[in-house]
């Protein structure tokens, strides 16, 4: 298993009996395998099997695939659709009988859309002969799936080296909230006695009573628990990254998990320091997250 990104761009090209082919493959972000197929008239039956060779392949990510092909030189011809042709003289003639104008020429019957078409547009007519045609292009586009694939280990690899980094910060960040938070008693105590001092000057304040306030602010500003849950999912985000593929999703619903409990970090915070620390670590979090969401 690769850890991998859901970007990459890759392409391909083949001939088979006077024609010639490229196939591009571009893949974006997505909640799920979604794909885009674009093939000229004639080749719609390679659709579900183009489906199949993406889903062998990969697990998320917009794909937009695209099929240009040409007539090598001298192969090309044109047609004419008789349908067509029969449609629009039928209509020229109705048209012609209802106004009194003039009968539609022949030219301007033959420059109508669809009247004449390229001889290769459908494809060849035996079956067979469409069958082997369609192998060989499908043939050129899992080659350019397997370039896509390997585009997209390459970004991975990227991914996995900055999420890792920023996991780091975040760890380093929780060990600087740990200690201040360790720091936080004797802080609320001296600015409890600060804030009596100011307000009763010398009446005295027995040191049960400040001592039951001080228990009482400490346990309201406590962040042991939300500190201890930021280093498991440190843990847990260092395994996923470790496991490699089909993790982007479970990096995705971490990043919020961090989200939350640097945010109740922020709102039980008795201390300025404290506070920017936890600031700083959602500012990570957050660009965790956006790269997370980079990953399949």
């Amino acid at each position: 298993m690769t850890f991998a990104s859901m970007t990459g761009f890759a392409e391909s090209a083949g001939s088979h009996d006077g024609l010639r082919w490229r196939w591009e493959a571009k893949s974006v972000n997505s909640r799920s395998l979604d794909m885009r197929l674009r093939t000229p008239p004639g080749y719609d039956g390679l659709e579900q099997p183009a489906r199949r060779l993406a889903g062998e392949r990969f697990l998320r990510g917009a794909l937009q695939i695209s099929l240009t092909v040409e007539t090598a030189e001298g192969m090309a011809g044109l047609r004419v659709d008789a349908a067509a042709l029969a449609s629009a003289v039928r209509i020229a003639r109705e048209v012609a009988a209802e106004t009194g104008l003039a009968p539609a020429r022949v030219d301007g019957l033959l420059a109508l859309k669809g009247v004449i078409v390229a001889d290769d547009a459908s494809g060849p007519a035996d079956p067979v002969a469409r069958a082997v045609r369609d192998a060989a292009i499908l043939e050129s586009l899992a080659v350019a799936f397997d370039k896509l694939m390997r585009e997209r280990w390459g970004e991975g690899a990227k991914l996995a080296a900055l999420l890792s980094g920023q996991i780091d910060d975040i760890e380093r960040l929780v060990g600087e909230a740990g200690r201040l938070a360790g720091a936080q008693p004797a802080s609320l105590r001296a600015r409890l006695d600060a804030q009596v001092k100011e307000l009763l000057g010398s009446v005295p304040v027995s040191e049960d009573r400040l001592a039951q306030e001080v228990a009482l602010l400490a346990v309201k500003a406590d962040v042991r628990e939300e500190l201890d849950r930021l280093t498991a999912h440190v843990q847990d985000a260092r395994a996923l990254i470790a496991s490699a593929r089909g993790v982007g999703r479970k990096l995705d619903f971490l990043a919020q998990e961090f989200n939350r409990e640097a945010n109740t970090l922020c709102s039980k915070s008795a201390d300025i320091a404290l506070t920017r620390i936890g600031l700083a670590l959602k500012a990570v979090i957050d660009q965790f997250r956006e790269q997370a969401q980079n990953v399949e």
